[in-house]
């Protein structure tokens, strides 16, 4: 098995292995954080609460969560918006602690669903922030806050998302050959892909 590997190699073009726990858990643990604020948020949306606490805008958040905006979401989405970030920030924590510390080259496939929920998540929070400032003209604390922290995990992702994308770029351009590529891309063993793991191009 491929994830029984303890090795910490370095993954290029990066002099560090992206894929080690001590650059993984800050991400689960920050998406965790995001994942408890988001799911107090859609209790709010839900009414199972009453009011949402905020140290710094007060009444505002509330506003921002009663606002046409989120309703108009609310009714295309099925659900609040709190909830479907919160169902996302669970998806980071538990793809987050997927795989082993050589996933960037053995996991490919699960590196890249990675970067699919957080890369997306991490531009619809931002999106919601300026809707507030701009449409709005409302602010909310825990919004703010859920934002902040998803554009820190898009940060810390983005580097193991690119050294598996530039690890798979460098079995094409050794091999020309898209069915090597595929048997790598989902983890299947391969003796080209073992040869162009570690060259930096």
């Amino acid at each position: 098995m491929h994830d029984a590997n303890p090795l910490d190699v370095p993954a290029p073009p990066w002099d560090y292995n992206p894929s080690a726990w001590r650059r993984r858990i800050p991400i689960c643990v920050l998406a965790g954080v995001a994942f408890v604020i988001s799911a107090y948020l859609a209790l709010y949306q839900w009414r199972l609460i009453g009011a949402v606490w905020d140290p710094l805008f007060g009444e505002q958040s509330q506003r921002v969560l009663d606002s046409d905006v989120s309703h108009e979401m609310q009714r295309w989405l099925g659900v609040p918006d709190g909830a479907l970030g919160a169902i996302a920030y669970l998806g980071d924590v538990v793809l987050g602690l997927a795989g082993s510390t050589r996933r960037w080259q053995y996991r490919p496939w699960l590196v890249a669903l990675f970067g699919l929920l957080v890369i997306p998540v991490g531009g619809v929070s931002a999106l919601l922030v300026l809707t507030q400032f701009a449409v709005l003209g409302q602010r909310c604390f825990l919004c703010l806050a859920v934002a902040a922290i998803s554009l820190t995990i898009l940060y810390l992702a983005y580097g193991e998302v690119w050294a598996s994308l530039q690890y798979l770029r460098r079995v094409w351009r050794r091999t020309r050959n898209w069915r090597s590529v595929a048997r790598v891309f989902w983890g299947r063993s391969d003796a080209d892909g073992e040869a162009a793991a570690l060259e930096v191009r």
